[in-house]
């Protein structure tokens, strides 16, 4: 594994014997989370997606690595996924929950409007379908990974647990209602979480990204691309530099944050 895939900060031994599971795993941020764990000593990580091909590719790059298709909008899969990891490797250890979507047809309509010198009109042409597929995947598919996560670390008394949000949850960019309230919704439902289970050992936190070079920023049209490449602030984090941010809350340094959720986005704005 290259320094580059790591982006140069990964610490030796810093998981090392440590059973870990990524969701999103199959690419962007989740796959740069996976290959760090493994270059910090993970005995296991299981890497899920529900681009079975993507993420399979990405768990051969080492020893170790495991692979699984997995639509965390699925209550039921996701349970059987972590108990299938449970009952082969004895225990999980570090869970980074990085799986979402965005929606494509939203953006456009952003980027169409900026180029045209017009207001924005998005939420009145949102559909339902659009609506849920956001909420499906990035609001329930935490609970559904949280819930699942705290049923096996509970009886065991440790764990930790780490949510990619979004700093959308913050600035609530105009014509992205539905990502910015699933967002926004992940956070608060964490927060929630990490209050209840740290009694029990377990830690729970969350990184907000800002703009990020993964898939989604790769759909994303030039003239959003534009408007986000502000030259007063740090250009598009690399997945790596995000991952980075994710691990120090899964390790022993980040004992004492409990509901954190850290900002990351290059100085774009505060909150």
């Amino acid at each position: 594994m290259t320094s580059a895939e790591t982006n140069g900060a990964a610490r030796p031994g810093r998981f090392e014997g440590r059973v870990a599971m990524v969701t999103g795993a199959g690419s962007g941020i989740g796959a740069a989370v996976a290959r760090q764990l493994a270059a910090e000593g993970a005995r296991v990580v299981v890497l899920a997606d529900i681009d079975g091909e993507a993420v399979a590719t990405v768990a051969k790059e080492w020893s170790g690595g495991q692979a699984v298709r997995l639509d965390v909008g699925d209550a039921a899969a996701v349970d059987a996924a972590i108990d299938d990891l449970v009952r082969e490797h004895g225990r999980l250890d570090v869970l980074v929950h990085a799986a979402g979507v965005d929606d494509p047809e939203a953006k456009q309509l952003i980027a169409d409007a900026l180029v045209e010198g017009r207001p924005a009109e998005v939420t009145d042409r949102l559909g339902d379908s659009a609506w849920r597929r956001v909420m499906r995947v990035n609001l329930d598919g935490t609970f559904h990974v949280l819930r699942a996560a705290v049923r096996v670390m509970r009886p065991v008394g440790a764990g930790a647990i780490v949510v990619v949000g979004s700093s959308s949850a913050f600035d609530a960019p105009i014509g992205y209602p539905h990502y910015a309230a699933s967002k926004a919704g992940v956070h608060a439902m964490s927060q929630a979480v990490a209050k209840e289970v740290v009694a029990a050992g377990i830690r729970v936190n969350v990184v907000a990204p800002g703009p990020t070079e993964t898939g989604m920023a790769a759909r994303t049209p030039a003239a959003l691309r534009t408007g986000f490449a502000d030259p007063k602030v740090r250009p598009y984090a690399s997945p790596a530099e995000i991952a980075d941010i994710a691990l120090f809350l899964a390790s022993d340094a980040a004992a004492n944050l409990v509901g954190a959720v850290l900002l990351a986005n290059g100085g774009r704005f505060t909150a």
